[in-house]
């Protein structure tokens, strides 16, 4: 099949030298960079702001717990251990409040090797990445960190003659760890529907594919949940149930797209078909 002369267009805009290729890719990485960097000083200066923040679930478990919430108390049993938690969190913050940028500076440096269909067609899940993410985490903030949180509590021991007083005293490092693990677990299974459906629309995976491993799907959604969330049965639960029902979702979405691309297969055909016939239909006047 021939390529047309708009398709050879598009390839020579698409072609650069190496060097002019790797220009670009300094440049990109410096604006990614620097934007994380940036981000990073101002999460730092915030950093303690933003820790009281992270420790609001906590303060809504022990009210569940029946507890005060204004006598939540967290520890550090090492004179720097504070300081990098703080390191960490602006990390972290740094992070996601730079992602739109690096993801922008990424599709920057591959959109001229993209065909113009291609690249109207990687942008709406470019759009989509950080809104499920943030979906995720606040489903970890509002709902997932303070069940986790008084599952914990209720292991406290109040003291009597018979029994030793145990008092749950969280270290700030490992508080810190317990979010941001919730928080990248759940972002990174919120991304399930955009990765099967980019590899639907490249035709590396189908909506029957996906329902015929759905048996398999879910015995991998505990296993996963068992693996990246705290041991106990609660969170491994909030996680797989929710990865269970992206599942879903991912399905649903792949055939969406088949069936729009059978759509535009047909429109094509169509097209094809009546440029075809009218080239074939002889001319009135050379009859």
């Amino acid at each position: 099949m021939s390529v047309s002369d708009k398709e050879k267009e598009e390839i020579e805009k698409s072609s650069a030298p190496l060097i002019e290729h790797l220009i670009e890719l300094r440049r990109r990485l410096i604006w990614s960079l620097g934007g994380f960097f940036v981000a990073f000083l101002v999460c730092f200066f915030f950093a303690k702001r933003l820790f009281n923040l992270l420790v609001v679930p906590f303060k809504w478990a022990t009210q569940w717990a029946g507890l005060d919430p204004h006598k939540v108390e967290l520890i550090y049993t090492a004179p720097q251990e504070f300081f990098f938690t703080q390191v960490k969190l602006a990390m972290f913050g740094g992070m996601v409040i730079a992602f739109p940028l690096i993801a922008t500076q990424i599709y920057k440096f591959i959109a001229p090797g993209l065909y113009k269909n291609e690249r109207s067609a990687f942008l709406p899940f470019l759009i989509a990445s950080p809104i499920l993410f943030l979906m995720g985490a606040s489903l970890v903030y509002f709902f997932f960190t303070p069940m986790v949180m008084w599952f914990f509590l209720a292991m406290q021991q109040t003291g009597t003659n018979d029994q030793v007083q145990i008092s749950l005293l969280p270290k700030v490092s490992e508080y810190l760890s317990l979010i941001m693990t919730l928080i990248f677990s759940f972002g990174l299974v919120f991304q399930l529907p955009v990765v099967t459906s980019l590899l639907t629309r490249v035709g590396l995976l189908s909506s029957q594919a996906l329902a015929e491993k759905r048996k398999w799907a879910i015995v991998l959604s505990f296993v996963v949940a068992a693996v990246l969330t705290p041991p106990d049965p609660m969170s491994q639960c909030g996680l797989a149930i929710p990865t269970i029902i992206l599942y879903e979702v991912a399905i649903w979405s792949s055939r969406m797209i088949e069936r729009a691309q059978a759509r535009d297969r047909l429109a094509r055909e169509r097209a094809e078909a009546g440029s075809s016939a009218a080239g074939n239909t002889p001319d009135a006047s050379s009859t």
